[in-house]
Order: C-alpha cells, then structure tokens, then sequence
C-alpha cells in the first residue's frame, strides 16, 4: 500500500497546470501554441477590413441562433391576434406571425433582428472593400490564388444567404424578391420550369419555400461559409501575412507584433469595437421594417421594392435590359432576363478567376509576400476601378423608381442612361484612373532624383528663384523604389536558326497583346536608377 509524503503533497502541481499536461499530452497544445502563438502579424489599418468580416460574421451567427429559438418557418395562414395593433385581423403566414412577435413580444427580438440583418450588410460591405484591398495591392499572387477562391465563395455565399435571411419573413418587400428571383430562374431555357417547380414544391409561390430557404439559411450556406472561413485563416497562417514594402522587409520575412499577447489583445478589443458600433447603428436606424410592409400576396407588389445592395447589380443589369424575346422550336428564351444574368455570372467568374490571368500574362510564378502600391500596377488598377464604375452604375439601375422619385426625373431617362453609361463609364474610368498612376509614378520618380518640396524659395546669385528641395531619408527611397518592373512578354523570333518559319499559336499572340497592354512603354514609368540618383546628387546641371 503506498502513501502520499507530506514532501510529495508540497511538489504537487496546481489544478490549472495539471489540466493543461493532461490535455498537452492527448493533444499537444503546448507545441502547436509554441510554433503558432508567437507568429508575427504586420501592423497596417487596411489589415482591419478582414477583421471586420471576420466579426459581424461571428456576430451574424450568436444573433442568427436566438433568432431561430423564436422562429416559425410555416406557411400556413393564420388570422393575426398579436399585439401589435395595425395588423390584428389580417391573414398572414406563421412565419410572417412569428416575425412579428419577435419584433413586438419577445424580449430584445427587435434589437437581435437589426443587429443580425445590420451585421449581415456591414458582413458583405467588409467582404467587398476586404477583396478591393486584396485586389489593388496584389496580395491574390502566388501562392494565395486559393485564398483569393475562397474569399470570393464567401463572398457569393455571402449574397445567397442574405438573400435566403431576408425572404423568411414572409412580408411584401421580400415575397417581390423570391418573385423576381422565380422569374430568372424561368428565364434559363428548358430547365428553368424544371428547377422552378422543384424549388416551390410546385407552382409559385407553393407551400415550402420558406420552410426550405429556412434550412438553407441557417445550415447549409453557413456551415459551408463556416468551412471556408477556418480554410481562409488557416491559409493566412500557413502562407505568413502579407506587407507592404519598407526596410527590412522581404519576401522571406514578416515585420510586426507576436500574436500573442499583443495582436490578440488589439483583436480582442477591436471585436468589442465592432459589435458596439454595429449594436448602435442597429438602435438607431431601423432597417426591413416588415410591420409597414404587410405580409407578402402574389398579387401585390410593394412600392419602391428594392432589394440590398449587394443585390442591386443584378437587378440593375435586369431593370435596364430592353424586354427582348426569340422563340426557337417552340421554346421562348427571355433574353431581356437571360443575357444580364449571363453577363452578371461572367463577371463573377472573372473576378474569380483573375489571379490566375494575371499569373499567365505575366509569366511570373514565383513567391510574392510583399504588397504593390497600386500607382505601380496602373493597368491592374484601372481595371478595378472600372469594374467599381460598372457596379455603381448598375446599382443606379437597380434603383431607377427610387431615383426617378426623390430626384423628379424620367424613369426612362435614368434607363437610357445606366444603358450608355455602363458601355462609356467603365472606359473613361480605365483611362483616367491609368493617367493618375502614371502621373503619381512621375511625381514618385522625381522625388526620388530631386527630393521633397520643402516649400523655401531661395534666391541664387544671378537672380534666379529656385525651391530648395529635401533629400529623402534611406527609408523612403526604399518604399519608392522597391517594387518590381515587369517586362512585356514577347512572341520571339518567328524564323529558327535554320530558317524553317514558325507560326506563334494564337493564345501566345494573345498572352503577348494582354503582356503589352500591362507592362509595355506607356503603361509603366521607368523607375529612378542608381546612376540617375547619383548623376543629380552629384550637382552636374542642376542647383
């Protein structure tokens, strides 16, 4: 029989420290914090945009949980007898009913309502600004093509599930959206009755589509979301953060702070931050209030129906679409539907695919973990800000009544414009967006060479006026000149050295006409040399 020594009780560990050896023996936790915890993140604001996805998504699912304790996702029509007056009497659905008592019975229903659909829209606004940041400094090359991917699923399931959240209700505004939906999709020739009927359980409205949006709403997209999300960041650790050039940084390295204690405490507190900001925006500007919509009737369309903003480029492509119609071998193809939803999925599977455009015109396939200013890819540049023109505008269209009624003007006039506009305004965009890179790689070229304006006029002997100009510190010499200069692809010699003529292939005159436009004289500004720096330094011609 053994006995425990007064010496051994003294040794004894505490009660933390022997549960934390016992599950580092199960698990391993000490080592995977101990390679992990100390990682080293870059401290820049820009890096924030994630983190605000990151946190009203988190937001979206505490608030989405108490919602679905209270919901009732039925179509069945009951005669309303809740407390909320106006609407006593009126036949609804149960999900409609129930809606409503969250918003007027239970306790803090209303709040959690707005702080869900407000965190979704702040969710998607991030997504979008997170992907232009993304997009405008490079940080989709190599090896984050994967990453790029999954940001832009989140964000496409993103807009299906805000899509999915705000049609359960029931009420007028949303009852329009699913129609409108129902209409594209018989809009898609020969399936589209097929798929229609499938998704309403028969013919619309039928009897299941809340029941089904319900389970599509709070278990599929967001436990694929989910999925993507821990990908994402499993991702951004695997492959170190990315940084914006400066001393000392290289590709092989990361400048910052420790993830642990100091970025998770600025992280903790940054979350705080958001839910804070989000809950206060949430108790002072209502938003989908469906007790002044009413619930949703086939035959009713509610007035200045619109659906959220993430939504409104679609709905622009379709509003501003002549109604144009073919019939061929008995089949009717709705093109005033189908082509802007054809060029709306085209798009998006540009955007998806576009590091990997890049990576082909460029040729380049090596490592990148340093960040571009986007003054020096002006042709990538221009390309982003076109597409945002595109989207506004769309946006515009999306909102046509809305506009023409606050702004007095002619419905038709707003659709012929977003018409032209779409076509003129991206290409204007382009071209000046290019101009103002170019002129800010100029500007950067020539601080390089002759310094800052330090706003001193002095006056040289033989009467001259000249601004004294301040040299640039080593630091700021290295963030104006440290990016790299592509070279535009070339087709190469098109006669071998036994004069045997070899027909270059039309993807490499294409890869050759895209590498010129990206890369070629006119499109980059040749950036300060050493010689050049040393020559102007020097004084010979210059004062």
């Amino acid at each position: 029989m053994s006995t425990t020594t007064a010496s051994d009780a003294k040794r004894k560990a505490p009660a933390g420290e022997r549960v934390a050896d016992w599950a580092d023996g199960r698990l391993g936790i000490y080592g995977l914090a101990k390679a992990n915890m100390r990682k080293i993140f870059p401290d820049h604001w820009s890096f924030m945009l994630g983190e605000i996805c990151l946190y009203s998504f988190l937001i979206i699912i505490l608030t989405g949980v108490y919602l679905t304790l209270f919901f009732h996702p039925s179509m069945n029509e009951i005669e309303y007898h809740g407390s909320y007056v106006p609407m006593q009497g009126i036949r609804m659905t149960e999900a409609y009913a129930s809606t409503l008592d969250i918003s007027f019975d239970v306790r803090g229903g209303l709040l959690i309502r707005q702080i869900h659909h407000w965190a979704a829209v702040i969710f998607l606004a991030g997504m979008f600004v997170h992907m232009m940041r993304v997009f405008f400094t490079g940080a989709f090359r190599k090896p984050r093509e994967i990453n790029w991917l999954f940001g832009f699923l989140l964000f496409v399931l993103g807009m299906f599930t805000g899509f999915t959240g705000y049609s359960l209700p029931d009420d007028l505004l949303s009852g329009t959206g699913v129609r409108f939906t129902q209409g594209a999709i018989l809009s898609m020739p020969i399936v589209g009755t097929y798929i229609s009927m499938f998704l309403f359980g028969g013919e619309f409205p039928g009897h299941d589509i809340i029941a089904r949006f319900y389970s599509i709403h709070i278990l599929l997209l967001p436990g694929i979301m989910l999925g993507l999300v821990v990908a994402h960041l499993i991702l951004v650790f695997y492959h170190k953060h990315t940084q914006f050039p400066g001393p000392g940084r290289t590709n092989k390295n990361v400048v910052g702070m420790p993830l642990l204690p100091v970025y998770m405490a600025k992280a903790g507190g940054f979350f705080f931050l958001v839910f804070g900001v989000i809950a206060i925006i949430s108790a002072l500007f209502t938003i989908n209030p469906i007790w002044a919509l009413g619930p949703y009737r086939p035959d009713q369309v509610s007035t200045g129906a619109q659906p959220d903003w993430y939504m409104g480029f679609a709905e622009g492509l379709v509003r501003v679409m002549p109604g144009w119609e073919i019939n061929l071998w008995g089949h009717t193809l709705v093109l005033g539907v189908l082509i802007p939803l054809t060029v709306f999925a085209v798009m998006l599977a540009l955007i998806a695919l576009y590091p990997f455009i890049e990576s082909w015109i460029t040729g380049d396939k090596r490592e990148h973990h340093l960040l571009d200013r986007p003054r020096n890819a002006p042709t990538r540049t221009a390309l982003g800000v076109a597409w945002v023109t595109a989207y506004m505008i769309m946006l515009i269209g999306g909102g046509n009544d809305i506009v023409a009624t606050h702004f007095h003007l002619s419905l038709n006039a707003i659709s012929w414009f977003v018409r032209i506009a779409f076509f003129v305004g991206p290409v204007v965009a382009f071209i000046v967006t290019k101009r103002i890179c170019l002129g800010l790689q100029r500007r950067d070229k020539d601080k390089v060479l002759h310094g800052r304006e330090s706003g001193i006029i002095k006056r040289l002997p033989h009467g001259e006026f000249v601004e004294i100009h301040e040299p640039l510190s080593q630091a700021q010499l290295h963030a104006l000149t440290a990016h790299e200069q592509y070279q535009p692809a070339e087709i190469g010699p098109t006669v071998d050295e036994n004069g045997v003529e070899r027909k270059p292939s039309r993807t490499q005159r294409l890869r050759a006409k895209l590498s010129k436009g990206y890369y070629a004289e006119g499109n980059q500004i040749p950036k300060a040399t050493v010689e050049e720096y040393k020559e102007i330094t020097s004084g010979h011609g210059h004062h």
